[in-house]
């Protein structure tokens, strides 16, 4: 009977059932996805020996430097995280613990989620070209632009392709790289109109960024405060509303002027 044991011996007996659920907890799958710093790429080079990016109908110019589109990697929607997961992503700088639904549409296979992320980049790099063709006034009929990066989706990249181009086809306006010849990273979608939009996970870009050798950051202004979350050191970040003010400020940058920051 509960009346003749000790009071050591009645909380273990109470402790039984939140170990017993703690144990199971360990174990059981989780709505949770854990994302880390993924891979980065130069959309000024090449990808699986193709160039990124290719112009046809207008001359384009030799470039120096990178422009580096960033990444993150999550487990999949279907992928079992468990508790242990979770509490080591929670201790740890290089990794993210998110809401499984806030990063995948509910009801949606991996294989509907795969197709809707490449369409999503291919959607994003026909904008991207629209964006930079009408920053430098170059008719679209007549000025052809090929995007090819493997193994990538989403429309995170779109920032980064429409500097890539406009660098090949300008540079800085004045014989220049549009980089200075740095390892610039980045992140952001664009529109047609050049409006930059927020993408998330910028403050795991910045540690992409940083491993393979990126000294800026371009990150949209609405994630400032997210993106110095964790910031390698060594990193200047550089918020950009629209593709015109990111030109401005690489520029700036290139020539020692007045660059926004964080």
């Amino acid at each position: 009977m509960l009346s003749s044991l000790t009071r050591p011996r009645v909380l273990a007996v109470c402790a039984l059932p939140v170990v017993a659920l703690l144990a199971v907890a360990g174990f059981a799958p989780l709505p949770f996805v854990v994302a880390q710093p993924g891979m980065t790429a130069d959309v000024l080079g090449k990808d699986q020996g193709k160039q990124v990016i290719t112009i046809s109908g207008a001359p384009t110019r030799r470039t120096e430097g990178a422009l580096r589109m960033t990444t993150i990697v999550a487990t999949g929607p279907a992928a079992d995280v468990d508790l242990g997961d979770v509490v080591d992503g929670w201790f740890r700088t290089d990794r993210a613990v998110l809401p499984r639904d806030a990063v995948y549409p509910a009801g949606k296979s991996e294989q509907e989620i795969e197709r809707h992320n490449v369409e999503d980049m291919e959607e994003s790099q026909d904008v991207a070209a629209r964006a930079a063709l009408s920053y430098l006034g170059e008719d679209p009929a007549k000025v052809k632009v090929s995007l090819h990066l493997a193994d990538v989706g989403g429309p995170s990249a779109g920032l980064l392709f429409s500097l890539g181009i406009i660098d090949k086809l300008e540079g800085d306006g004045s014989g220049g790289d549009l980089t200075g010849g740095r390892n610039v990273a980045g992140t952001g979608t664009i529109s047609a109109d050049g409006k930059v939009g927020a993408v998330g996970g910028v403050s795991l870009k910045t540690l992409a960024a940083k491993r393979d050798g990126a000294t800026v950051f371009l990150v949209p202004k609405a994630e400032c405060s997210d993106a110095q979350v964790e910031l390698p050191a060594g990193m200047r970040l550089i918020p950009v509303t629209t593709l015109k003010g990111a030109v401005d400020s690489l520029r700036s940058l290139e020539r020692g002027g007045k660059v926004p920051s964080c």
